[in-house]
């Protein structure tokens, strides 16, 4: 399901936009217009979708539109041509009451300028929009205290925000957004403001919540390396224009054209590459409750292997037994399987980078396990697999 579809959209600054557009479709390109008409074009004809639940980083140079364009889909800036489809509704066709409920119920929008009430406590910065929506009180508190409480500020809530860091300022102002529960976050720039340290920390807390939450997120960024940690998707965009719309690896591998390998040259694969990417189902498995040591040793047999995970009965991984330690088991006369499981074995989740594969895997004996956030098995990744795939994109296995 798309949640945001965006068609031939085009932003012209200016009086009688009308102008640029007809130069635009003869292919003059932006400078050229600024000097022939004085009009500015922030934004070139894109299109794009973002789907359900799914991270989508639109980013560029400075003056690139990315800001221009993430200010058109909730009508901060009046779109001059094309469509901006919210869950089907057409923004543009919208009236005023109309465009303020939309913005009350299905959009979240994070600044870069953290934008906090310097007279109004954490708590009620972060009630604001909930008060603007007319919610009563008590219940405006406690959904504030709650989203609070999702971005780590809890026993907070009493400060001003000159007590606060940076990034704190800016969980603040992500859990406003987070409080008025929007289908979808529009962050412009979200973590630009922050120093290094705090701006990876808050990008591992955006995908940690994103986990549990599930928003349709639309990031805009002018950092290649965050666009990739965030982005299942990248709109790469240059003079208000799109040039490339994909996944992290295919604008990494295939370019649309020189500025794209320009902008993406310097970057190293493994810190793209994600066990996801590597990944590959694992032959077999065995059950708590279900496989004994027999079972599990003739399941190895099948598909040629020395060791099996084990999953309980959520399919959660909750363990690993070897062939040794089955047959131990069985000669004893043991059935329960758990009596020669090694248990915790290392693991990690989808997104995380070769980088960290590569010194995890390293000594490990057996296949590493990728599971998703409840535990449940989604993959294995192999040593000769990892650096395989590492080699194969031109990157080093070092």
């Amino acid at each position: 399901m798309q949640k945001i579809v965006v068609e031939n959209l085009f932003k012209v600054f200016g009086p009688h936009p009308e102008r640029a557009l007809a130069l635009l479709e003869r292919g003059q390109g932006k400078e050229e217009i600024l000097k022939k008409t004085g009009l500015g074009v922030g934004v070139n004809n894109a299109s794009f979708e973002v789907a359900q639940g799914e991270i989508v980083v639109v980013m560029g140079l400075s003056g690139s539109g990315k800001s221009t364009l993430v200010r058109c889909v909730n009508r901060l800036l009046e779109p001059t041509a094309g469509r901006v489809l919210i869950d089907g509704t057409d923004i543009r066709a919208l009236d005023a009451e109309g465009l303020r409920r939309l913005r009350l119920e299905k959009l979240g929008m994070v600044f870069q300028n953290f934008a906090l009430f310097p007279h109004r406590s954490v708590v009620q910065n972060t009630e604001y929009g909930l008060e603007i929506k007319g919610m009563a009180p008590d219940e405006r508190r406690e959904k504030a205290m709650q989203a609070l409480a999702l971005v780590g500020l809890s026993g907070w809530e009493d400060a001003a925000p000159r007590q606060l860091s940076g990034g704190m300022q800016q969980r603040v102002g992500l859990a406003r957004a987070l409080a008025l529960d929007p289908d979808i976050l529009l962050m412009d720039e979200a973590f630009s403001a922050l120093d290094p340290l705090i701006r990876r920390d808050m990008q591992d807390e955006l995908l940690n919540l994103q986990d549990e939450m599930q928003k349709t997120i639309l990031f805009i960024s002018h950092d290649l390396d965050e666009a990739l940690k965030l982005g299942r998707r990248i709109v790469l965009m240059k003079d208000g224009a799109i040039v490339q719309v994909g996944t992290p690896e295919e604008i990494l591998t295939n370019p649309a054209n020189d500025y794209v390998a320009r902008f993406v040259e310097d970057v190293d694969i493994t810190k793209v590459l994600t066990a996801e990417m590597v990944m590959k189902k694992s032959e077999a498995v065995a059950y708590l409750g279900t496989d004994g040591p027999r079972a599990a040793l003739r399941k190895m047999k099948k598909a040629a292997i020395g060791s099996l995970f084990v999953l309980d009965e959520a399919h959660a991984v909750a363990g690993i037994v070897t062939a040794e330690g089955c047959v131990a088991l069985r000669e004893r006369g043991g059935t329960d399987l758990s009596e020669a499981m090694t248990q915790p074995i290392a693991s990690v989740s989808p997104d995380t980078p070769a980088t960290e594969l590569i010194q995890i895997i390293h000594d490990l004996p057996h296949p590493l396990p990728v599971v998703d956030a409840r535990g449940r098995l989604k993959g294995v990744v192999v040593r000769g697999s990892l650096l395989g795939a590492i080699a194969e994109r031109g990157g080093s296995t070092q």
